[in-house]
């Protein structure tokens, strides 16, 4: 992670500096458009650059010295107050690009010294062309920590190198650097400087731009609650950034499932578009986190407005998010979504999207300082989204805000607030009866009642977050969220059965009011240390969480409907014996954990990691008000990981993790109480690097054995049932980043064997259902990286399943399909105009989630224009 700033005077503790000679400034050259840094310059840093053009800044010289916590690189310029830097970040290396600025050394363009200290293995300086300069700093287990600021003989880069997940803070080496050459073939060594004095008049200006527009992510905080590197860790956890959403132009969550190996979307509750995936074979329409707090994402449709990335951890996760009465920690995976943090550089962007069956949506992102000193930062993402639908009858609207405040209350304590709101109001579809029958249909066919199936859902989540550094080693994290989500007086029709003659179908008409609350605590202590040679990096912890769900039905009442002919407007009519259903439930939960990533060697880590569970829960019958059951869990959730690292690129793993989770949600048609959920996993694979760590792989061998898994009464589908024991093995293959300059690509293939190995009511050997043998999926995009065509670009994406079958016990199967998307854009300056085409081929093809088969879009284009300054 780069921290940026301005930072005043630095102590210089180091010796033996090392410089490379200086030379006459060059005549400047007529500046061109090309020159111009794209695509991240802001209209302030341009308007400034024009003023410049005819003043190009000349570096002549660059020098390394020692510091306690790194090193430090100077740029010799007596003008460096001129000087305006451009970051950005690539896998391990931290990048600064320099505008109108050249580097002049005796007898050479450019510098490079290997391995100036511990933690960083490449330092280069070099003319990117005739009016600019890169400074790339590469980290040996991360990226670097760096500094800037502005002294009086250069441009100074605090460079803090971070070496490994379990390294502490690097000790500076009493051996001086190694000697660089200069131009000349002279080595230079010369004492050290006096300390820089910064110009409190003349700050840097920097344009912070983040992460990089690269497909390959390096670290990811869900596997461990700590921002470990994704290479020391042993678990497949795949991180989609917020260039895949961007260049896809995704709308709904789910479509990322195209992207991961393994990975199903699952539909959502009366179509609404949820944060439900099947991973590995088995469903996690619960399983989710928002910024590592649960996520309910059932009947709640988030919008991606706010959504920096999305982490799907691949295995139960159990051992640091517990057995909750979401079940997000029991199953067969995590998916967390990370939102968009407070930027400390003023940064505006509008965009506006339209396309097929009039989908509109603006949005709007901001963010910077609320004061000069830069210690409030603020963010805020507004979006507003209305369209109609393939499907007939069918339309919805959406508004969703998000303000997000940091405050920096001292140098190492941060607090922050964030807050979410999105009303979302939509015509309830439950798409197609599991009949074969359906597959005759048009992806069109309506079979609710029109002017009756609507719903409205209300999201509201407060969250509040402490960090606190004790030093450079030992922080503390305290997490506060309160989430609420209600679907208020939805009314819905239910597909039942065909009746022998393959074509009326039976539908069921209700009324329901239903509202989730969730209230997490979360306190953690983490720190790094080390024991002789061994090295240690630690986390503990305690959860306290309070989860209602709370939902009535009113009776039903039923109406037929030809499914080939469909006739509307028809009065349903009371179902006999029909009565109202509600349920309330309560489930209170403290979990404590621990877990250490232990570095025995350099090259050998093991995690180890456990976590306890107590849990109590009480589930009241919302008609009657009888207490229908009480229970209380106690329950151990272990993990065992070991990486072999046989060099820097190459991490070879092995894990085996156990989760649980209670079932109280869910209904039995004979009112019995669930067992708890209990899943375990074996994993082994293999991570690589490739092509100066720009492009990543990873290869796993799994098997998941669950335990008391729930799936619909094959009797009465409203109702579940738990079956003896399910388990998934396989093979899954995902590969993401940059094969060259402008051209990034992210693929994946899964090979998964699902199926029941023991139960009472479906026969052994079926399959899981939605579920494919085979699937793969490859997106890629090329932008031209220079000429007068700069800045266009393509993307073509192609994705195949194969044969899934829709339910259990296996009745029938959907045929396999390969879909193709594409897209062109073009990036000038602060613009970006973008047309996406999706399922260019017009397939017909399926989303299931074992009561009901939905359709998918069909060919749809989505066209947007977007600026950002």
């Amino acid at each position: 992670m780069i921290y940026l700033g301005i930072v005043g005077a630095i102590c210089v503790l180091g010796t033996q500096p090392v410089k490379a000679q200086s030379a006459e400034p060059p005549i400047t050259k007529i500046p061109q458009l090309s020159d111009i840094p794209r695509p991240h310059t802001n209209v302030k840093d341009w308007l400034a650059q024009q003023n410049q053009q005819t003043e190009v800044t000349v570096v002549t010289g660059v020098r390394l010295n020692l510091t306690s916590s790194g090193l430090e690189i100077l740029l010799e310029t007596p003008t460096s107050d001129k000087l305006q830097t451009t970051i950005k970040n690539e896998n391990n290396n931290f990048i600064a690009d320099i505008p109108n600025a050249q580097l002049q050394l005796t007898g050479d363009s450019s510098f490079r010294q290997d391995k100036p200290v511990a933690g960083i293995s490449e330092i280069i300086v070099t003319n990117v062309d005739t009016n600019s300069i890169r400074v790339t700093v590469t980290g040996e287990g991360g990226i670097p920590k760096v500094e800037l600021d502005d002294g009086d003989t250069g441009l100074i880069f605090v460079v803090t190198p971070v070496t490994s997940s379990t390294a502490q803070n690097p000790t500076p080496p009493t051996a001086p650097l190694p000697l660089v050459r200069g131009g000349e073939g002279e080595e230079s060594q010369e004492t050290p400087p006096t300390q820089p004095s910064a110009d409190a008049n003349a700050p840097i200006e920097l344009v912070v731009t983040g992460e990089s527009d690269t497909y390959s992510v390096p670290d990811a905080s869900t596997a461990t609650r700590t921002d470990a590197q994704l290479r020391d860790i042993p678990q497949s956890i795949q991180v989609i950034p917020r260039q895949v959403i961007k260049d896809r132009n995704v709308v709904r969550l789910s479509e990322l499932a195209d992207n991961v190996s393994g990975v199903q979307p699952e539909r959502g509750y009366g179509g609404l578009s949820s944060l439900g995936f099947r991973v590995r074979g088995f469903l996690t329409n619960f399983e989710t986190l928002r910024n590592g707090f649960p996520d309910y994402g059932y009947f709640s449709p988030r919008d991606v407005a706010n959504i920096e990335r999305l982490e799907i951890l691949k295995g139960p996760a159990a051992v640091l998010y517990g057995g909750s009465p979401t079940q997000y920690a029991g199953g067969s995976g995590v998916i967390n979504t990370t939102t968009k943090k407070p930027l400390a550089e003023p940064y505006y962007s509008a965009s506006v999207t339209y396309g097929s069956y009039n989908f509109l949506r603006p949005t709007l992102d901001i963010s910077g300082p609320l004061t000069d000193d830069k210690s409030v930062l603020y963010r805020l993402n507004v979006a507003y989204e209305s369209s109609d639908s393939f499907r007939d009858f069918v339309e919805y609207d959406s508004f969703f805000i998000s303000p997000v405040v940091e405050i920096k209350v001292g140098d190492r304590t941060k607090l922050t607030f964030e807050y979410e709101h999105q009303k979302y109001n939509f015509v309830f579809d439950n798409g197609f009866p599991i009949e074969p029958e359906v597959l005759q249909l048009g992806r069109n066919r309506f079979l609710g009642e029109p002017n009756f199936a609507n719903g409205e859902v209300t999201f509201n989540s407060l969250t509040y977050r402490l960090e606190h550094e004790f030093d450079d080693n030992w922080k503390f994290r305290q997490g506060f969220n309160v989430l609420s989500a209600n679907l208020n007086d939805a009314r819905q029709v239910s597909p039942g059965s065909l009746q022998e003659d393959r074509q009326t179908l039976d539908r069921s008409f209700y009324a329901s009011d239903e509202e989730h609350e969730n209230i997490t605590l979360q306190n953690e202590i983490s720190g790094k240390f080390s024991t002789g040679s061994i090295r240690h990096n630690v986390l503990f912890g305690v959860d306290l969480a309070r989860n209602l769900f709370n939902y009535i039905f009113a009776p039903d009442l039923e109406l037929s409907i030809n499914i080939f002919n469909p006739q509307y407007g028809g009065t349903p009519t009371p179902v006999e014996g029909g009565s109202p259903f509600g349920r309330k439930i309560v489930s209170e939960n403290v979990g404590l954990f621990a877990q250490n990533l232990i570095e025995l060697t350099p090259n050998f880590k093991v995690l180890l990691g456990g976590r306890l569970d107590f849990n109590d829960y009480s589930r009241q019958d919302r008609v009657s008000g009888d207490i229908l059951d009480k229970q209380s869990n106690t329950r151990f959730s272990p993990r065992v990981g070991v990486i072999y690292q046989p060099s820097d690129t190459t991490s070879l793993y092995f894990n085996w993790s156990n989760g649980f989770s209670p079932q109280f949600q869910a209904r039995s048609r004979t009112t019995e109480e669930f067992e708890p959920q209990t899943t375990q996993q074996f994993e082994v694979g293999v991570k690589q690097n490739f092509l100066d760590n720009k492009l990543s792989a990873t290869l796993a061998f799994f098997q998941i054995t669950k335990q008391n898994v729930l799936t619909p009464d094959p009797v009465d589908d409203l109702f579940s049932i738990q079956t003896g024991e399910q388990r998934s093995r396989g093979i899954e293959l995902d590969i993401a980043g940059e094969i060259s300059p402008g051209w990034k690509v992210i693929v994946n293939y899964a090979y998964i064997d699902g199926e029941v190995t023991k139960d009472n009511v479906i026969p052994v050997g079926d399959r899981l259902f939605g579920v494919p043998e085979h699937s793969a999926g490859l997106w890629t995009t090329y932008e031209l990286q220079s000429g007068s065509l700069q800045g266009l670009g393509f993307g073509a994406g192609l994705y195949f399943v194969g044969e899934q079958e829709v339910d259990l016990p296996n009745t029938f199967q959907l045929p396999s399909y390969l879909r193709a998307d594409a897209s062109i854009f073009y990036r000038r300056q602060n613009y970006r105009f973008a047309v996406n085409f999706k399922n260019i081929s017009n397939v017909k093809y399926y989303e299931v989630d074992g009561y009901s088969i939905d359709p998918a879009p069909p060919f749809t284009v989505l066209g947007t224009v977007s600026v950002e300054f």
